[in-house]
């Protein structure tokens, strides 16, 4: 017998069946995401009324996370549907399944303020699959899911997420051929035991700006404070503009599984929903995949980029005691 569902409904269901993706409405309150934001700008060293302090800024600028909860307790919504979507709490790893204040934020640039002419989707320059922690396996429990809490309002053209549904038949049939796992390197995947000097060069490599041009649909993420968007996690996406240069403040957290996905499973209602869509994506019923190296941790270069960042915003707090005092 199929698990009942604790939130979401059967169009929800298909849905994620066939875009890989859904969105989860005032997932959390307007005071929750105030409360969480508000050290933002001190953290930025910016003012939000004063564009002019924006010129120190990055047009996108990845903080790291100081404070974290546990998803059931800031959006027990959200926490329902993903419950929904990986089969059960049961199967999820709640040690991995938290949120933290690690915003990103996109203010845009004067440029793009200025700009006539918009950039397409297919010719964004930051295509990727989530994931830099760990090597990739078709099965692979670490990002069981891509999730982006919203902390400010998104409208179109306000630098909004852009996603490529169709992305996940490439990116899981590509998994599905490499049994040996492959490591995130930049906008790419390449086999984990290439010997290649140059990348490129492996016939295994895999550049994800030329294969978001096989691509031929394409969805802004748009919302307000306190949505969440519960995407696929073989989901192609991208950064976008923001020409609006309302600042745009998300998260994109992780949830992890305490196993690996399984595809070959005795009864067909035991799939999760997640497994479903990869099959579907794969047009198999069933998949008995097997990898054939160990699944291994990796640290990214962006981990010692944030604890220096830590530190810039320690100075920052110190300096604007001192002000007040």
């Amino acid at each position: 017998m199929a698990r009942e569902l604790e939130y979401l409904d059967s169009e929800q269901v298909e849905r994620f069946l066939e875009q890989g993706y859904i969105v989860i409405k005032h997932a959390f309150s307007l005071e929750k995401a105030n409360e969480w934001t508000k050290e933002l700008w001190l953290r930025l060293g910016a003012d939000p009324n004063d564009k002019s302090t924006w010129k120190t800024l990055k047009e996108r600028t990845h903080l790291p996370w100081k404070k974290r909860e546990k998803v059931e307790t800031l959006a027990p919504t959200a926490w329902a549907a993903i419950k929904d979507l990986l089969g059960g709490e049961d199967r999820i790893n709640s040690e991995a399944s938290s949120w933290g204040d690690s915003f990103i934020v996109n203010v845009g640039t004067e440029e793009l303020e200025d700009c006539k002419k918009h950039v397409a989707p297919q010719d964004l320059d930051n295509w990727h699959v989530d994931g830099d922690f760990f090597v990739h396996f078709l099965d692979s429990p670490e990002q069981a899911l891509l999730v982006i809490p919203i902390y400010s309002h998104i409208e179109p053209q306000g630098g909004g997420t852009i996603i490529a549904p169709e992305g996940i038949d490439i990116i899981a049939k590509y998994l599905a051929s490499h049994p040996e796992g492959v490591l995130p390197t930049g906008l790419s995947f390449t086999p984990s035991t290439s010997k290649y000097t140059n990348k490129e060069e492996d016939p295994g490599y895999i550049s994800f700006l030329r294969e978001i041009k096989k691509c031929h649909k394409f969805v802004e993420m748009t919302g307000e404070p306190g949505d969440v968007i519960l995407l696929h996690p073989l989901m192609l996406h991208s950064a976008s503009k923001n020409y609006l240069r309302i600042p745009r403040v998300i998260t994109n957290p992780p949830v992890g599984l305490k196993s690996p996905f399984v595809f070959h499973r005795e009864n067909s209602d035991d799939y999760s929903i997640v497994e479903r869509k990869t099959l579907r994506a794969l047009g198999k019923d069933r998949l008995d995949f097997k990898i054939s190296t160990d699944r291994r941790q990796i640290t990214p270069a962006r981990v010692l980029a944030e604890q220096k960042m830590l530190q810039e915003e320690k100075r920052l707090k110190e300096a604007a005691t001192q002000m007040v005092s």
